[in-house]
């Protein structure tokens, strides 16, 4: 027998959080496609179970003990494209290609650009365990795949009340930009990991949850326009919060005891 050791193929156990990143890749790829034969409401469906996908495969890849760091760059390749090219395209040919062609195509570039370039920021510092905003449980502008969905914020009111306004180029113009200066932008906001509800409120923290699972099966759009402004709406208070703790830690280097609430 050869004293060479046996080649081993990957554990089906490490190719199950790659397979829900293909999945993703793929549900953004086919939200293209419906928007380029003009059904709208299933591309941003499409987009919304490629971000749905994006939420579980990281997770699925810790309870399973794969993560790799060949996993970590398809993610975000895969997220590249989900989340900023296909958001683009789609916004551009619903809203911008009729009537503002040239500028609408500036601002869906404005996006996908700053998609791409949030990425790449949190590739550079995903080795950096003592990042500020990381250790004290926020994150740096708003994620990709909360960005994607904040951008289709008026294709959500548009399928849902039908008026041509929210279909302005103009407005669509200007949101794409504004979204993808979030993505971008230093502000910060809140994580998962920063929200642990206590122990007396649990209980109705899981029936929101339940109350927005059944939200999305009957009135998908109002509630997918609901949490976009409830997350808006959380971000000056995530500033807040984190000016706060940066407060406490400059006066912790100082050697100062903290100031009152």
């Amino acid at each position: 027998m050869s004293d060479e050791p046996l080649q081993r193929g990957l554990t089906l156990r490490a190719l199950v959080p790659n397979a829900i990143t293909a999945a993703a890749l793929c549900a953004g790829l086919t939200g293209i496609r419906f928007a380029i034969t003009g059904d709208f409401e299933k591309s941003v469906q499409a987009i919304v179970l490629a971000g749905l996908l994006d939420g579980i495969d990281g997770r699925v890849a810790r309870l399973l003990k794969a993560q790799s760091r060949f996993g970590a760059e398809l993610d975000s390749l895969a997220d590249n494209v989900s989340f900023g090219v296909a958001p683009a395209l789609v916004l551009f040919l619903w809203s911008l290609k009729e009537e503002l062609p040239r500028i609408g195509w500036l601002a869906a570039l404005a996006f996908a650009i700053a998609c791409a370039l949030r990425l790449a920021r949190f590739n550079a510092q995903i080795d950096l365990p003592d990042e500020p905003r990381k250790t004290a449980g926020f994150l740096t502008g708003v994620p990709a795949p909360l960005g994607a969905g904040l951008v289709f914020l008026p294709m959500y009111l548009w399928f849902e009340t039908n008026n041509e306004q929210f279909r302005n180029p103009v407005l669509v113009s200007v949101w794409l930009v504004a979204i993808g200066f979030l993505l971008i932008s230093n502000i910060a906001t809140f994580s998962w990991g920063k929200l642990r509800p206590r122990q007396h409120v649990r209980l109705e923290v899981i029936a929101l949850f339940g109350l927005i699972a059944g939200g999305l099966l009957t009135v998908p759009w109002w509630t997918l326009s609901a949490i976009c402004a409830v997350y808006l709406a959380s971000m000056p208070l995530a500033a807040v919060l984190y000016a706060r703790v940066k407060r406490r830690r400059a006066m912790a280097a100082l050697g100062e005891p903290d100031a009152p609430a």
